[in-house]
């Protein structure tokens, strides 16, 4: 069931983010030729007054194919003869309805989350970091490292982040801003009255609050949080922190969500685990698709920059036939990327099971 609830969600996204460009560009007066749901063969069809709606065989994508997208075609609706900032709009409006989803889902699911206040509660028995020069209850982190704190589960996240003990802590203590500086961190072992042992920083924060403000304030760190999730990865990435067969596509992401749900506990658990997944996913499409990559809006936008510039300066109208062919480019090497994650995908399916 759940498998069949994810590849929905996928078309779900794929719509949300299509539609986001089809009504951008309805609102603009552009001519949209057609609106499809998935690659490949044409299963279903219906033509509209002039755009024709299609459901195509391959649930690995989308378009919404505007006139004059690529090429001057001198029809006064074509993408490329509205002004460049019209165009700018339309292209970021599917990363932008995709993190708004994004965004909705996470709120469904917030309200019944155990997060906490970065809020300095108390400590673990022994702890080295309560003193007068150091830390101290009340104490609500703002930042590490430079890096914003919004959640008591990013401070363990950042005090881990950087293979360093020695930190930039910013503070809020009685409304007054505290920076300790290079400040040495370490998680510590403590033993439990039990007999056993664990290593933590011995912090204990503040339980969160609730209410639809609270809600709301949540909600909207959990997404900016999930921001700077794929943006850290797209680093581990670049960096070979993780390689290229440590990539997941539709196919990896939905044996994931299979093996969440299915270790769920509880319906309602299983629910708000799948709400979650896809919220991040959403918002990952939304920041993937904004790279200043050929093929992608982020790709597009970049070049409407290029263009201007050269503009600006030669005095000429490039055609767009060149950018055309960048992106064509661009869209076949994302289309080898894709195989090949997928491709990676089955054969660690195939061996986990």
């Amino acid at each position: 069931m759940y498998i069949v609830l994810a590849i929905i969600a996928f078309g779900v996204l794929i719509a949300v983010h299509e539609g986001g460009h089809f009504l951008a560009a309805k609102a603009f007066g552009v001519k949209v030729n057609e609106f499809a749901l998935g690659m490949g063969p044409k299963l279903l069809k219906k033509q509209g007054k002039e755009t024709l709606y299609t459901l195509r065989a391959l649930p690995l994508g989308g378009f919404c194919a505007m006139e004059g997208e690529d090429a001057d075609t001198g029809d006064a609706r074509a993408f490329t003869a509205k002004p460049k900032w019209q165009r700018a709009i339309i292209l970021c409006a599917g990363a932008l309805m995709n993190f708004l989803i994004g965004l909705l889902l996470i709120l469904c699911v917030v309200p019944y989350t155990n997060l906490s206040e970065p809020v300095v509660a108390g400590f673990f028995d022994g702890c080295p970091y309560e003193s007068a020069d150091g830390l101290q209850a009340g104490d609500r982190f703002v930042r590490i490292d430079g890096r914003r704190i919004f959640f008591a589960d990013n401070v363990a996240t950042y005090l881990d982040r950087t293979g360093s003990d020695d930190h930039t802590i910013v503070l809020r203590r009685d409304g007054k801003r505290v920076v300790l500086r290079n400040y040495h961190m370490p998680r510590v072992t403590y033993t439990l009255d039990d007999g056993s042992t664990v290593t933590k920083f011995g912090i204990y924060f503040t339980p969160r609050q609730f209410g639809l403000a609270a809600n709301l304030r949540y909600g909207w760190y959990e997404a900016l949080d999930f921001v700077r999730v794929i943006w850290r990865s797209l680093g581990d990435l670049f960096t070979g922190a993780v390689g290229l067969r440590d990539l997941s596509g539709p196919v990896g992401i939905v044996n994931y969500v299979n093996e969440a749900e299915a270790a769920a506990t509880s319906p309602l658990e299983a629910w708000f685990t799948f709400f979650y997944i896809f919220a991040l996913i959403a918002v990952n499409l939304a920041v993937m698709n904004l790279l200043p990559i050929p093929a992608l809006d982020g790709g597009r936008v970049f070049f409407l920059l290029i263009t201007w510039l050269i503009e600006l300066v030669t005095k000429k109208k490039l055609n767009p036939k060149y950018e055309g062919y960048i992106h064509t480019a661009g869209f076949v090497l994302l289309m080898g990327l894709m195989v090949f994650v997928m491709f990676n995908d089955v054969v660690k399916l195939i061996l986990h099971k």
